[in-house]
């Protein structure tokens, strides 16, 4: 704490009147000291003002706040952060939608469809990773081998998530109609069940549901995203968040991206850890971390590509209803959170 020198004397001008009691110098004194202390608890750190709170939706896809927790980039971090997770990225949409979360990482679908009903949202940075972690499955003793095997059959899928995004996809690419399969729209861990008993012919999901039907139940893949769709996450900000929190948004994301560097060199630790936290297998944790090479970073030309790319899918197949143009929904402005030198000021916190 810094003392402030309260110990000189008043004016010789002040003339020694009593009020009650006091002199006017006792009084002019004493309002001398408790401006000195009010100064003294103001210098203090987080008294001058309230703690600015940054309410972050997740999926166990991303695993951001594992990652952020094992790495230990949130030591001394200058606000709050509220964790909230979700199963599939809709309900994340949504919640930016409502202000009920400020940042969330979540696929491109869901987000794409909700800012063409113009939702208040913006995409501050993107995620990239493995795109054999989207993947069409079906049982081990399936007869379906390839697409076109999956005419007639009913599919798992999560409307306006990547796995109706992959289907749709997958299908065109064969020369096939939408309408040639049947949908039943689960969540995931439904979906996960529906392969098992039977219900249904084959799932569309993404990880950590990739690993854990390869592992568990044998499923096999027909197909990946791998060369039928860009799989583009979003790091999404609703707009009063991207506008009045860009301080603790752009320090957030650095902080993001060491976390991720961290998961890189310590693989097998970061799996065994994150197993225990998602009640996952760690053989599934460790297959599934494995693989994904994920990364997160600004939105640049090409994520801008991609971006207008899904968004061109989704309209062409009637997912979103009308032609979205994308650059209204990209902000780039917080691209210096990637720049070299805000990674290694991060890096050493």
């Amino acid at each position: 704490m810094t003392w402030i020198d309260v110990s000189s004397p008043v004016p010789s001008v002040a003339p020694a009147v009593s009020h009650g009691g006091q002199t006017f110098r006792e009084i002019m004194l004493l309002s001398r000291i408790v401006t000195a202390l009010l100064l003294a608890l103001a210098a203090q750190p987080g008294i001058a003002k309230d703690t600015v709170t940054l309410r972050v939706g997740e999926q166990n896809y991303f695993n951001i706040q594992a990652s952020m927790e094992a790495s230990g980039v949130l030591k001394d971090l200058p606000y709050t952060i509220e964790w909230k997770h979700f199963q599939a990225a809709a309900p994340v949409a949504e919640s930016l939608n409502g202000n009920a979360i400020d940042v969330g990482f979540l696929g491109d679908s869901a987000l794409l469809t909700l800012a063409a009903r113009g939702a208040p949202v913006k995409v501050v940075a993107v995620s990239r990773q493995s795109l054999d972690g989207v993947a069409i499955l079906v049982p081990k003793n399936s007869p379906v081998r390839t697409v076109a095997d999956l005419q007639g059959k009913t599919i798992a899928v999560w409307r306006g998530a990547w796995s109706q995004q992959l289907v749709l996809r997958a299908l065109e690419h064969a020369g096939l109609r939408a309408d040639s399969v049947k949908y039943a729209y689960l969540m995931p861990i439904d979906a996960t069940n529906a392969l098992a008993n039977g219900s249904v012919d084959a799932v569309s999901l993404w990880e950590p549901f990739v690993s854990t039907l390869a592992l568990r139940q044998g499923a096999r893949p027909v197909t990946t995203a791998q060369g039928l769709m860009p799989a583009l996450s979003f790091v999404a900000a609703n707009e009063q968040a991207a506008s009045g929190k860009r301080a603790e948004i752009t320090d957030f994301l650095r902080r993001v991206v060491v976390a991720r560097q961290w998961v890189d060199t310590h693989p097998r630790e970061y799996a065994d850890l994150w197993a225990k936290r998602a009640n996952l297998e760690p053989d599934v944790a460790y297959r599934w971390l494995n693989n994904a090479k994920q990364r997160v970073g600004p939105v640049d030309e090409t994520a801008a590509k991609d971006a207008q790319n899904t968004a061109d899918f989704l309209h062409k197949s009637g997912v979103i209803p009308a032609a979205y143009d994308t650059s209204k929904l990209l902000d780039r402005s917080y691209a210096g959170a990637f720049a070299a030198p805000a990674q290694k000021t991060a890096a050493a916190q």
